[in-house]
């Protein structure tokens, strides 16, 4: 699925199409998704200018005025931006295509989730204030997230650091796919229990769980099966993967070879030999 840098990835390209837009009309295709997309929405929207696009975890907050649109990838979604006015993209809508935000100069938001885990929510007011996004952990890339605050975190803890990663009220974001990829470059097992490691260890996962992000970031987001960006092209971050889908394969840093083990029904990836 998707995860923070392709979310990321999909706010840097809607953005500047979107900041600063006043809605015309919300189109919704297909309301069964992960939740119910709201019935007002068609009614609730037009009128309202579009203040800002920004991320919280996995989430995609439109500022409209009046509330906060929340959008979700789901597994499979993915945002596209078209145009009728400038021949941008095919406007057609296709099977998939469950929603629409269309903006007064006719650029069109489309959201298209073929496995419909995806979600368009409203709340009135601040998004950040949403059920969904109240009780969520730090932004990994943020000064929120630190070794100290890690460390406490998992005091008396004797659950897999790899898991402690995923659980998104310790921090949000960090995906199976970076969490490999992070453990790696931090050095430490994935099954070690979060709450035997030292503080000096934390520092060096902290700044591997950064360096991962970003570096995703910078790279387009990995590309998944069902990822495409808003523009259409993939990204390509899995080129750079240092053990992730690797299992049998020489590490790229030691004599050591790839393992593969499953942990909470996920797919872990290591080397025994730089990973203690």
């Amino acid at each position: 699925m998707p995860e923070l840098p392709e979310v990321e990835t999909t706010r840097c390209g809607i953005e500047p199409h979107l900041t600063g837009k006043t809605i015309a009309q919300a189109v919704i295709r297909n309301s069964r998704l992960r939740w119910p997309v709201p019935d007002e929405l068609p009614s609730l929207l037009p009128g309202l200018t579009i203040q800002s696009v920004t991320r919280r975890a996995k989430y995609l907050l439109l500022d409209c005025d009046a509330g906060t649109l929340l959008i979700h990838l789901g597994m499979s979604g993915s945002l596209r931006i078209l145009s009728a006015k400038s021949g941008y993209g095919d406007v057609s809508p296709h099977k998939h295509d469950h929603f629409d935000l269309i903006m007064c100069d006719q650029t069109i938001l489309r959201l298209r989730d073929p496995r419909r885990f995806g979600a368009v929510l409203w709340h009135a007011g601040d998004g950040l204030q949403h059920p969904l996004l109240l009780n969520l952990g730090p932004e990994p890339l943020t000064a929120d997230f630190s070794a100290v605050q890690l460390f406490e975190k998992t005091r008396g803890s004797r659950t897999a650091i790899k898991q402690t990663l995923m659980n998104h009220h310790i921090v949000v974001g960090v995906g199976n796919i970076y969490a490999n990829e992070a453990l790696f470059l931090a050095g430490i097992n994935p099954k070690t229990a979060a709450g035997r490691i030292a503080l000096s260890r934390y520092k060096k996962l902290v700044q591997a769980v950064k360096q991962t992000l970003q570096r995703a970031i910078e790279a387009g987001g990995s590309t998944l099966r069902d990822f495409v960006h808003s523009d259409g092209s993939s990204g390509y971050f899995q080129q750079q993967y240092w053990v992730y889908g690797r299992a049998g394969q020489s590490c790229k840093k030691c004599t050591g070879v790839i393992k593969h083990i499953r942990q909470g029904q996920r797919s872990s990836f290591y080397c025994p030999i730089c990973q203690h």
